[in-house]
């Protein structure tokens, strides 16, 4: 028997694979010869490979990249009368040296183990995989043993905030019993970020192993209720996500009597609205008691009076996932990877891996899960496969909206959450944006925070006010109407807005603009003394010419939508800057790097 395997997580799906699937599921049927077990599987992280296809026979693996229909069809025509690949279009096999391969060798897979390896949807596939042996050898122990494993661990919350996992958990018990209470588990899936997808991915390709990490908490904890709150854009995952549950309600690992282990514990399922600000903690809380999704000031400590005002454990999606994995091989080899001691002290390093969505200017983006300690330049270079098209590296933003951008020079920055934090960035829930040399860092801030003035819930003035007032004097200086005071009025904003907000969204908000004063400040200098924008983006500041370069093919004046490019057949052209409405077509298309951008 061949298997093949087909990922249809969201990313496979939007490439085409379920068009791939249908092909193959009827090519097989027309073939009686063909001898193959279908089976779905998540993504493995190669999004910029999909659709992919992976063959199982004799033992070998190899994965197939970006397979169109015709693809598909040869594949099952080979593999049907051969034990061989199609080496050519092979993108990952043990066997065979490929480009890709290089995306692989520097990543640790623990959260994201199983993703584009096992069907989400079949239980018993996760079990097979070593899937709730981890909840078993749970509850044969202690709550005090388990947290205490955790807190060996040193494995901080995956969201953002970095606050100690084992920590957060002794607290809330150390409150219930003083409050006699029952504490609450919240699992924190409502990833907002742009460019991030990495919660989204591990509940469409993994779900179980989010669920399993969910009820050992919830064990260690002593609770018997949890909540996962899912944001309203991930139908798919909300799809996955529900189906595990009744899966495990089925075989159970939920509800009375666990594993005939007299523990009762269910989860319910919550959708967001959609506001970026209930990914944080306690407008998250506040949206799931039917409420306006605003935060509350931090003294009030949600493991003492969290979700319905009852001690509240809220972690988010890859740091439960990680839980079964800690149990099962121990916190001293969970400690052991990464970077710092804390073996002694939670707070002293960044132990284990950290999952991001690597996207932008690079040659491979996907998903990938890398141990902490590593340098951004080995993410970016070596995993990432550099900047393409022949263009240089500018910048990389780390911790989503809120993060920071940093320059080349700063390339060899171990990644970890102290190190980020102090050259102005943050590791945040894991996006990481890649930056050429044709971007402005002006007009990056200007996104960033009217993206989060546009989701500010505005309940604190700092906030509301700061965010406004920062997005009106970035939108004046990349039109050409910066004023020299602007720069010094912008750092004064952000510092009060750091000082002064209720909640992470307004402290943090600030970076994208310090950060990009600090590292490009050559950038704001031009745009508001110059009047010029030299990445040629800040359409106010520029202009379009054709130089010398120009051999008169006409693909530039084919493709003008306004006509504003003229000349004839192999002679140099001519724009009319009077019609000419800078998209940027014409730079695009030009072969002959013809186009100069001032």
């Amino acid at each position: 028997m061949k298997i093949i395997k087909i990922g249809l997580a969201s990313c496979g799906l939007a490439a085409g694979a379920g068009k791939i699937k249908q092909i193959i599921e009827k090519k097989i049927d027309d073939d009686i010869n063909a001898d193959f077990e279908i089976r779905e599987t998540g993504c493995i992280g190669m999004c910029y490979n999909e659709p992919l296809v992976e063959v199982l026979q004799n033992d070998k693996s190899w994965i197939y990249g970006n397979v169109d229909e015709e693809k598909a069809k040869a594949i099952i025509e080979h593999h049907t009368k051969k034990d061989t690949p199609i080496k050519e279009w092979v993108v990952k096999a043990r066997d065979i040296q490929t480009d890709d391969n290089t995306y692989f060798e520097k990543q640790l897979k623990i959260a994201s183990r199983n993703c584009g390896i096992i069907d989400p949807a079949d239980i018993e596939d996760y079990i097979n995989s070593g899937g709730y042996e981890s909840l078993k050898k749970t509850l044969k122990m202690d709550s005090e043993s388990i947290i205490k494993e955790i807190i060996k661990s040193g494995i901080r919350g995956r969201g953002g905030g970095g606050f100690p996992t084992g920590i957060k958990w002794e607290s809330a018990v150390k409150a219930a019993k003083k409050k006699d209470e029952k504490p609450i588990i919240v699992c924190n899936a409502d990833e907002g970020d742009p460019g991030a997808f990495m919660d989204r991915n591990l509940m469409e390709s993994d779900p179980h192993s989010i669920i399993e990490g969910m009820i050992i908490g919830a064990y260690a904890i002593g609770s018997n209720e949890g909540y996962i709150y899912i944001r309203k854009e991930y139908p798919l995952a909300l799809e996955r996500v529900e189906n595990t549950v009744e899966q495990a309600r089925k075989n159970g690992f939920l509800g009375k009597n666990i594993l005939n282990s007299e523990f009762d514990f269910d989860i319910s399922i919550h959708r967001g609205a959609g506001a970026f600000v209930c990914g944080e903690s306690t407008a998250l809380m506040t949206s799931m008691m039917g409420r306006a999704g605003e935060p509350r000031a931090k003294y009030i400590h949600n493991v003492e009076s969290g979700f319905k005002n009852k001690p509240t454990v809220l972690n988010n999606v890859e740091t439960f996932a990680n839980i079964p994995v800690i149990l099962e091989k121990g916190a001293k080899w969970f400690a052991g990877i990464g970077s710092g001691n804390v073996t002694e002290n939670p707070w002293g390093g960044s132990s284990g891996t950290k999952v991001f969505s690597l996207v932008g200017n690079l040659k491979r983006t996907g998903l990938i899960e890398v141990p902490m300690g590593i340098t951004l330049r080995e993410i970016i270079f070596d995993i990432g496969g550099g900047i393409p098209n022949g263009r240089k590296f500018k910048a990389v933003q780390t911790g989503g909206p809120s993060g920071g951008c940093l320059p080349e020079s700063h390339l060899d920055l171990t990644v970890d959450f102290d190190t980020l934090s102090k050259a102005g960035s943050m590791m945040g829930s894991g996006g990481m944006i890649v930056m050429d040399d044709k971007t402005c860092m002006v007009d990056v801030a200007k996104y960033f925070i009217s993206f989060l003035k546009d989701e500010s819930c505005g309940k604190c003035t700092p906030c509301r006010e700061g965010l406004i007032a920062l997005d009106e004097i970035l939108t004046r200086i990349t039109r050409g109407k910066g004023k020299e005071d602007d720069i010094e009025l912008m750092k004064n904003i952000c510092e009060t807005m750091k000082i002064a907000s209720l909640c992470e969204l307004g402290k943090s908000a600030p970076n994208p603009v310090l950060s990009t004063i600090e590292y490009f400040h050559n950038e704001y200098e031009a745009h508001i003394k110059d009047k010029k924008c030299s990445a040629g983006v800040c359409k106010p500041l520029i202009t379009y010419s054709v130089n010398d370069n120009c051999t008169g093919c006409t693909i530039c004046a084919g493709n003008c939508p306004v006509d504003s490019i003229s000349g004839k057949v192999k002679e140099k052209h001519f724009i009319d800057t009077n019609k000419c409405i800078k998209c940027n077509v014409c730079y695009e298309v030009c072969k002959f790097d013809a186009i100069t951008v001032k």
